[in-house]
């Protein structure tokens, strides 16, 4: 069954119950209320701190001022929907030590790339919930490897559930940005994303116009089909190599880099409210990592009509341009403060950053020298 036919009859036979209605996404402004300020976005929560996609990741972000949190979704075995970087869990879960599950590990094709390990679609979420999570890069964030075995992996719903509580906590709207992981891949077992993200949203009561909600992609068939019942926010996102997968499969020679001219700019405006490109498609960087000309991007983004939200800016000098490294300690922090700052030079919207709390110092600085 294609997304199409899968997500139509969703949005037919369910209506009555969820409250969908199928219409086009109204864009809601991407921008904390009442100001001119760059968003900012706790990617993977606060996973610079604690490790990624925990509901203690996502509360430390929101606390730290983020105005969105951000799980990736992938689906279990029986078709929940839970936080994680990715479907293979040996580099952010315990599993291994578990030897009830020893027989899971197993090699699989993932968008054309091979990974041994255990997959969230091998397990039921009963089985998912026995394990605790673990910090994915414990070499650079060695800190975080505390916090080793303390955290469940969360079910979206545990995630929106925990929005809604810092919201009221907070007495202010947190935002959710869920990422549907590789869309093509999970419709091709039988484990579609979409329609437990739709339906999630709508029992939430954020499948409205003007929910702080933005829904993201790498590929583009399932926003076009998730435009057509979803009433948020759809972000498609860009890399700065390659090309979706959906276009690959379908022998759509385009890749990211046509996406972002202002033809498929123009196109991604048909569907889409925000592009999210990484950090590298805005401030290109040499074969030596130093910054070199700016591109359009933005400006051409704009231009068509939508928001710029990069992505990840992460305060450790492994992630930084080389113009912005303090040494050559890849888990030293470098100078972010200046990454931030020559990219909230080009415009941008928003920004997706593993250290919130600095992203937040930075854009409020900034915004105080540019009124």
């Amino acid at each position: 069954m294609t997304i199409r036919v899968r997500l139509t009859a969703l949005s037919v036979a369910g209506t009555a119950a969820l409250g969908l209605i199928t219409a086009p996404a109204i864009a809601a402004p991407i921008r904390p209320q009442d100001t001119d300020q760059v968003a900012v976005f706790g990617h993977r929560g606060a996973s610079g701190y604690r490790p990624e996609h925990t509901l203690a990741s996502y509360e430390l972000a929101a606390r730290m001022g983020a105005d969105y949190i951000e799980p990736d979704l992938v689906p279990t075995k029986d078709g929940v929907l839970v936080a994680r970087h990715e479907n293979e869990i040996g580099g952010t879960t315990d599993v291994a030590a578990h030897p009830e599950f020893a027989d899971r590990k197993t090699t699989k094709v993932i968008d054309g790339t091979s990974l041994t390990g255990w997959f969230t679609e091998d397990f039921t979420l009963a089985e998912l919930k026995t394990l605790r999570a673990k910090e994915r890069i414990p070499a650079i964030r060695p800190d975080n490897t505390i916090y080793d075995g303390r955290y469940e992996v969360p079910t979206f719903q545990e995630v929106l559930d925990l929005r809604e509580r810092l919201s009221r906590e907070l007495h202010r709207e947190i935002g959710v940005a869920p990422e549907t992981k590789h869309p093509s891949y999970f419709a091709k077992l039988g484990l579609p994303l979409e329609p437990g993200v739709v339906e999630a949203l709508t029992r939430s009561g954020l499948n409205r116009p003007n929910a702080k909600v933005a829904v993201q992609s790498f590929e583009v068939g399932n926003l076009k089909e998730l435009d057509q019942v979803l009433r948020v926010q759809l972000v498609q996102l860009i890399s700065n190599s390659g090309a979706p997968q959906d276009f690959i499969e379908s022998g759509d020679p385009r890749t990211y880099a046509d996406l972002v001219k202002p033809e498929g700019l123009r196109e991604i405006a048909g569907y889409a409210d925000v592009i999210g490109p990484d950090t590298k498609v805005i401030l290109p960087v040499n074969v030596d990592g130093f910054l070199t000309k700016p591109t359009t991007v933005v400006a051409d983004a704009h231009a068509a009509g939508l928001k710029v939200v990069p992505y990840t800016v992460r305060a450790e000098n492994n992630f930084l341009p080389a113009d912005f490294r303090s040494s050559a300690a890849p888990a030293a922090f470098g100078d972010v403060f200046g990454f931030f700052r020559a990219l909230f030079d080009q415009g941008i919207d928003g920004i997706f950053s593993d250290q919130p709390d600095i992203a937040v110092t930075a854009r409020d600085e900034f915004a105080a020298t540019h009124r």
